[in-house]
């Protein structure tokens, strides 16, 4: 077809998320031009990308690319983007941990890995903040399953567990666990507020600010708070001013778009989530919302929840401040966000006053959608 290229496309959930999983050979080795390529394949930039495969949302405009996990002693590497919608842009910054639970059934189907029954170990490297991950997929028959009782927050229906262990997340693109050096610090706003806020870096990282000191109870609908133009302009300016003094970037000009996050931290509450199904304040430790590419989080990330359940148990930030008692002492922490709840286990340790994290686990569902060939402009 003249002008257009077929390349090779499995189309997978993974987790509250959804995207194309491609392989790197089959895309330009030019970044310029494999962003092109990417771009096209989702119909971006238009606020619809009714060209292409994006479902104007960023939890549907996502992309894992996979390559090779020898150069890094693991099975297989992934490089996560997120598209773009009305901006010609692939932002590389983050991890996404949703996508991410459906690299290791990418793995398994392409013959990377040895399986093993009933459960097969993939070990992954993500290149976008140099980690190592572990996810355990269940096999059945000698094929991964998807099909299962477990449930999550997002999604309807069930599906196999996968479970995912980041290995080490501290410090995933800055200069550790504690960016600046302190738990809780203030923002003053061009308006004259000032604001406590925490920064912590633990598989990404994010600016923790409580709902209360803003003007939100925290148990809002996306919806509504998307809806406030002032509530949306403070939660930008705080994490543009987070990511300048996280040393993410050097200018305001220069603060990517998705890194880092800004989330919303209260109290556990009961509140009615966007299915309908009125959330429990028992059955949480804190509620949080979360802000990306312009957008209020309709779910939670996982590695924004991996980082917000670590962050609440750090002695003295925003978050610990808000989060059960129960958290506190089992270091387990359910966060309740629009869609539910999303429940993270956190190995963490303060040594000498240094905090320690030495793993985070998480499980997700992932399920392929469609494979075949998309057609894109040629390069």
């Amino acid at each position: 077809m003249k002008g257009y290229k077929k390349i090779p496309v499995l189309f997978m959930r993974g987790g509250t998320s959804r995207g194309a999983y491609l392989w790197s050979d089959d895309l330009p080795q030019n970044q310029a031009q494999r962003d092109e390529v990417i771009l096209s394949l989702y119909g971006s930039p238009d606020a619809r990308q009714i060209d292409g495969i994006g479902g104007a949302d960023p939890l549907t405009s996502k992309v894992a690319i996979l390559s090779s996990g020898e150069p890094y002693g693991v099975d297989i590497a992934y490089t996560f983007g997120y598209v773009g919608i009305e901006k010609a842009e692939v932002d590389y910054e983050g991890n996404c941990g949703n996508i991410l639970s459906g690299v290791g059934i990418f793995a398994i189907l392409k013959g990377l890995v040895e399986i093993v029954e009933p459960v097969t170990t993939v070990r992954i490297f993500n290149t976008n903040t140099k980690q190592y991950v572990e996810e355990h997929v269940p096999i059945v028959d000698g094929e991964p399953a998807f099909s299962g009782d477990f449930s999550i927050d997002g999604v309807p229906g069930t599906g196999a567990k996968l479970t995912l262990y980041f290995m080490e997340p501290a410090g995933s693109k800055t200069s550790g666990l504690l960016p600046t050096g302190k738990v809780r610090e203030t923002v003053t706003l061009q308006d004259g507020q000032d604001v406590e806020v925490s920064m912590v870096d633990a598989a990404t990282p994010a600016v923790f600010v409580k709902a209360e000191d803003i003007g939100l109870i925290g148990s809002e609908s996306a919806s509504d708070i998307e809806s406030d133009a002032r509530i949306m302009n403070i939660l930008e300016e705080l994490r543009v001013q987070g990511a300048l003094r996280m040393g993410l970037a050097k200018s305001v000009d220069a603060v990517s778009s998705a890194v880092p996050k800004i989330c919303v931290v209260a109290k556990s509450a009961s509140y009615t989530c966007m299915d309908g199904r009125v959330i429990d304040e028992n059955s949480i430790d804190l509620v949080a919302r979360t802000k990306a590419l312009g957008k209020i989080h309709k779910a939670y990330a996982v590695t924004g929840g991996i980082c917000t359940a670590t962050a609440s148990l750090i002695t003295g930030t925003v978050a610990n401040d808000v989060v059960s008692s129960r958290a506190k002492e089992t270091n387990q922490v359910v966060i309740g966000h629009p869609s539910g709840s999303f429940e993270f286990n956190i190995d963490i340790e303060c040594v000498d006053g240094n905090w320690i994290l030495h793993k985070a686990g998480v499980a997700r569902t992932a399920r392929p959608i469609m494979e075949g060939f998309a057609y894109v402009k040629t390069w």
